[in-house]
């Protein structure tokens, strides 16, 4: 396995006091290196290697739309931020830039010394133009004539004139060109656009019956050039992609319309200010300097990448059909007690069902609001909504409800990044079916994934809730890792409504949360009390252990909590997927903290906390990563468990995380992301292992991991 050494700079690994904290942009990028090891497990089939290089760089986009640009933000307004821990802007946007750009690397050798002789091997050859034969040059040409020409835009570029502009995220050639018959031999430099916005960028070929060839439509534009420019000899052509800043700023959410400030700023973010200009390596220094006083770019807008830019297209690389180079398919698991059931709101009255997806069918989700829809004695439906699936069924059940007379509410987070124009869609078209539509709070977004019915019964009004630590969305559920809990549970139903009617009048409720944590309430302050807990059991001597599972772990107050809880004795274990600012294993801070991270064929995104409690295990699953921002400026949940069988599963699921010695990286201050090792003849893949657990609990409930 290739490793790259690239052990961050000690000024951004420190805090004031000296205790380790990394950098979450750091720490991110060494979650997206994870990612880049997966296209380099030979272990993983061939073309979900090639897929992992199309998350990669989809990531890497986000990025730099957002991160990066929020430190060229801050260094253009000559400012420092408490959040970052005083770090100099310059510093890290220098950092940072080191580091992305050995991944490039990685990312190139990757796919032109690894993925390409691999395809080979299996008859599929990605061509460039030189190697086509006379038939496939002539398919080529006919392609462009026939698809092309009136997308590609040729643009003479010339300086002191008008700047030419470039489409955030779109692809174009720059040509170096000289006129002919120039006795000078003058330089000009041009922009094509590669329309992949259009058409798709892998093209097949005409072949022989024992090969596919392909062609990138990169090179499709490269080998047509010469047509548009007929007075002018191509010298060599190099790629480029422009990233613009996607962040929204809002100046003051606080007075005028927020919807329309949200929406003003929708329509500048792709004419926002460039926080990246992605070129070919191989790209003349001569012709980079150039581009970059055209565009007016710095030093720091600049990335070199490969001959490819856009790679998030790898997504739509083809398969051919051959599925022996595929993951095997782990369909989700139907959930009988649900899905089969012919009385649905009396068997969840019964029992708490707690699913875990994409192990389990979202069916029961999407049944659970279209029979409140269809149910007479349903009469209010209340739901919080992050992000949902373009069809969405959760909303469309909705529409239908209020279309049938039921008060339903929603409340639509506008500020949820990158789905802000789907969310205000959405939003109208609940409003437009009767449906009662509450939009973001200013300086706070709600995260909480909550919703409840309320349904008239012969003993009287009976509520049913669902929280979960995942969103609304039926597509994301096949390949998101989540928890959903149905319960009737009226200590946890009374305290959802809680949230609901603070959420539609803004008024704080009277009686506060007992058994809820709500983010702006007691969500930092109830966690910091299960930590203290744990302190005081390992000081009586007691055993005293935490584990937890989320995305991110940043805020710092509550890593220094957990440092002081290791100091104390008490055993942590960290199952992070992507940012973890906290240093395991350090000298007189984190000797008994363990910290692991699981990328894998499906996405880690549950959040789940679990305190020993000297036995009396406390477990809750919440929509709330250890940030700053969801701790203190967002409004989210975290659930208890009280049924003991569904602690037992939870404690099991957990525990076959913690032995995963396939997939599961050992985190540290160096940012290695050394595999971690156990016993080589017992391989323990965790989402497997967790599929087949579930599988075995479906056909008898009950059973133990490796018990029959």
């Amino acid at each position: 396995m290739v490793q790259i050494d690239w052990k961050p700079i000690p000024e951004v690994l420190q805090t004031e006091n000296g205790q380790p904290f990394i950098h979450r942009d750091i720490s991110w990028l060494s979650f997206n290196y994870r990612v880049l090891q997966e296209a380099l497990d030979p272990g993983v089939p061939l073309f979900e290697r090639i897929k992992f290089l199309a998350i990669y760089s989809s990531n890497l986009d986000e990025f730099f739309k957002v991160r990066m640009a929020y430190h060229r933000y801050l260094l253009r307004v000559g400012r420092k931020t408490k959040r970052e821990l005083d770090v100099d802007p310059k510093l890290i946007i220098k950092e940072l830039r080191r580091i992305v750009n050995l991944q490039q690397e990685l990312f190139s050798y990757v796919f032109d010394k690894v993925l390409i002789p691999e395809l080979k091997k299996q008859h599929i050859f990605l061509l460039r133009r030189l190697d086509l034969n006379q038939e496939q040059k002539q398919f080529v040409e006919n392609y462009f004539h026939d698809h092309l020409l009136p997308f590609v835009q040729p643009v003479l570029v010339l300086k002191n004139k008008i700047r030419p502009f470039l489409n955030n995220g779109a692809l174009y050639l720059t040509l170096w060109i000289r006129e002919k018959n120039d006795p000078e031999q003058k330089n000009h430099y041009a922009l094509v656009k590669i329309p992949s916005d259009h058409l798709p960028r892998f093209i097949l070929l005409p072949s022989s019956p024992e090969r596919k060839d392909l062609i990138m439509l990169d090179d499709i534009v490269r080998h047509s050039v010469s047509w548009m420019f007929p007075g002018y000899d191509i010298v060599d052509t190099f790629s480029v992609k422009l990233t613009r800043d996607a962040e929204l700023y809002i100046e003051d959410e606080f007075s005028g319309d927020l919807l329309e400030k949200i929406r003003t700023s929708l329509g500048k973010r792709h004419v926002g200010p460039p926080s990246r200009l992605v070129y070919d390596r191989d790209m003349p220094l001569d012709m980079l300097e150039f581009l970059k006083e055209v565009l007016g770019l710095e030093k720091n807008d600049t990335l070199r990448e490969g001959r490819y830019h856009n790679n998030s297209d790898f997504f739509r690389f083809p398969d051919f059909g051959l599925q022996q180079h595929l993951n095997p398919p782990l369909p989700p698991l139907s959930y009988a007690p649900l899905e089969n059931s012919r009385e649905f709101f009396a068997d969840l009255r019964k029992k708490e069902h707690l699913l875990h997806f994409p192990y389990h069918s979202y069916e029961s989700v999407c049944r659970f609001f279209e029979k409140a829809a269809k149910d007479p004695r349903v009469t209010h439906i209340k739901l919080t909504q992050y992000r949902v699936a373009r069809n969405s069924r959760v909303l469309q059940a909705l529409i239908a409800a209020a279309h049938s007379g039921k008060q339903v509410s929603v409340f639509v987070e506008v500020k949820a990044r990158f789905d802000e124009e789907a969310n205000l869609t959405w939003g109208e078209r609940l409003e437009q079916a009767g449906v009662k539509v509450h939009y973001s709070f200013p300086g706070v977004k709600v995260h909480a994934k909550l919703a409840i019915i309320r349904r008239v019964e012969k003993e009287g009004p009976q509520f049913y809730s669902y929280l979960s630590t995942g969103n609304f969305h039926e597509d994301t559920a096949k390949v998101y890792s989540d928890f959903g809990l149905f319960t009737t549970d009226p200590r946890l139903c009374n305290e959802v409504l809680r949230v609901f009617s603070f959420l539609e009048t803004g008024q704080v409720p009277e009686s506060g949360f007992e058994h809820l944590l709500i983010g702006q309430f007691n969500l930092r302050s109830g966690l910091e009390e299960l930590i203290n807990a744990e302190i005081e059991m390992a000081k009586a001597g007691k055993e005293a252990k935490i584990v937890l599972k989320m995305n991110s772990l940043q805020d710092r107050s509550m890593i220094e909590k957990l440092y002081e809880a290791s100091r104390a004795g008490v055993k942590v274990f960290l199952i992070i997927r992507g940012i973890c600012s906290l240093a395991p294993g350090i000298k007189g801070h984190s000797e008994n903290i363990q910290a692991i991270s699981i990328v894998d064929r499906f996405l880690e995104h549950a959040r789940v906390f679990w305190f020993h409690h000297d036995g009396a295990d406390k477990i809750y699953l919440s929509s709330a990563d250890w940030m700053v921002r969801n701790l203190s400026y967002r409004i989210e949940s975290a659930f208890p468990i009280y049924d003991p069988e569904k602690k037992a599963d939870i404690i099991d699921y957990l525990s076959i995380q913690l032995s995963d010695n396939v997939k599961a990286r050992m985190l540290d201050l160096g940012q290695t992301n050394t595999y971690k090792k156990g016993n080589p003849d017992m391989p323990i893949r965790s989402q497997l292992e967790t599929y087949y657990y579930v599988k075995r609990k479906l056909e008898k409930p009950g059973t133990k991991p490796g018990k029959e």
